[in-house]
């Protein structure tokens, strides 16, 4: 620091502390506010807290610190429930049965006829059953009772998720998907579907999904295979769901579009549930031919789709009659009265010159004109033509 602006420095210091001991600097500060201010803080310098916000309290030593808030992915917006209508006492029932995939199958049709008095879903699929453990539920008995109490008119069956276990077989347990695991498997599915051939009753066999463990994935392609021939073989319908869970190369997918092409999430965090999306998804490839099984134009539809009418014969509505028409039947071209001939152009050939009878007769070819695009003869025929009349010409003149 320079010695002219130490000094200064000190001087103004020495008289403010002389200042401040004095009765005069008091009296000072009380007549000139300019004097006061330039010895205290500014007022824009003295933030006070306001009174309502509470005042952000230091950690005391050793605390643990609290974990930082983690921002979570903003959840889909869900679609809004679809109004449910009251059903009418005579409603035709459209009855699920299954496992707990039948169940989410059940939850997608009742949005489907949400708005349809007529048509009345009824879930009644056991989440743990399957056809492997009749012990714990044993469908081919149930399945009797269950008709006879909801009276269908339509039978949609998804089963099958809960069956990669050993299946007991006579006295001995098989392995799944073994040779007597999978004859054993096929018997039962076939048996199944009889009890509704049975009971003349149409159904629906929807088959399974995709999953995300791949042993689980390439199971349920096997097993679809077998509802689909259980289903054919006793006049149902299998509907085939796969195409609708994976992607183009066939792997499995937890998001994809929904029933309005919108990429949804469509299965639950396992890989094996599905979300409210995927239900709805797998309820929409059942919808045209269980709409069709019903009789129905649309879900709302509440009466069956009206037959084309047959107008009957003379009425407005038949359709006129066209007025006869004279016409000219058709000349055949090969009628040579046509322009008194007695025989078609080209039926006979004009009498052929020497050249075409040396190319018929001794297949000789004939040589090209002098100056003709076929003649390559060098020098040119023409140029040696008009060379050798020019000789000539010249001699005539000469010998003249």
């Amino acid at each position: 620091m320079k010695p002219a602006l130490a000094g200064l420095v000190v001087l103004v210091l020495g008289a403010g502390a002389a200042m401040q001991t004095s009765p005069a600097f008091a009296q000072d500060l009380q007549l000139r506010p300019w004097l006061r201010n330039l010895f205290s803080p500014r007022r824009a310098e003295r933030v006070e807290p306001p009174a309502n916000v509470p005042q952000r309290q230091q950690p005391k030593a050793g605390a643990p610190r609290a974990k930082a808030a983690v921002r979570s992915k903003p959840a889909e917006p869900a679609s809004p429930p679809a109004a449910v209508v009251e059903k009418e006492a005579d409603a035709r029932v459209v009855l699920v049965v299954g496992d707990f995939m039948a169940s989410g199958l059940a939850d997608g049709l009742t949005t489907v006829f949400a708005e349809n008095p007529a048509v009345r879903v009824v879930d009644r699929s056991n989440g743990s059953s399957g056809f492997v453990r009749d012990d714990y539920y044993n469908w081919p008995g149930q399945i009797g009772p269950i008709l006879e109490a909801e009276k269908p008119a339509v039978v949609l069956i998804m089963m099958g998720s809960n069956d990669r276990q050993q299946m007991k077989v006579e006295d001995a347990r098989e392995a799944p998907r073994t040779e007597g695991w999978t004859q054993e498997y096929k018997k039962r599915t076939v048996n199944f579907g009889k009890h509704f051939s049975d009971a003349k009753l149409p159904f629906l066999w929807v088959g399974m999904p995709s999953f995300r463990p791949g042993s689980m994935t390439s199971d349920m392609l096997a097993l679809n295979e077998l509802y689909r021939e259980a289903a054919e073989s006793s006049g149902g319908e299998f509907v085939d769901i796969w195409e609708g869970f994976v992607d183009e190369n066939g792997a499995f997918i937890s998001r994809g579009p929904d029933v309005n092409g919108q990429p949804v999430t469509l299965r639950a965090e396992d890989g094996i549930n599905m979300t409210r999306a995927g239900k709805r998804k797998v309820a929409f490839y059942t919808e045209k031919p269980l709409l069709k099984l019903l009789g129905l134009a649309s879900p709302n539809a509440t009466t069956a789709a009206p037959a084309p009418l047959v107008p009957a014969p003379g009425s407005t509505d038949a359709p006129l009659t066209p007025d006869t028409i004279d016409r000219t039947p058709p000349m055949l071209l090969g009628d040579p009265a046509l322009d008194g001939g007695v025989e078609l152009l080209g039926a006979s050939l004009p009498p052929a010159g020497k050249a075409a009878r040396k190319i018929e007769e001794k297949g000789e070819p004939t040589g090209a004109s002098p100056g003709r695009a076929d003649d390559f003869t060098w020098p040119p025929q023409r140029k040696a033509a008009e060379a050798l009349q020019n000789d000539t010409t010249g001699s005539v003149a000469r010998e003249n």
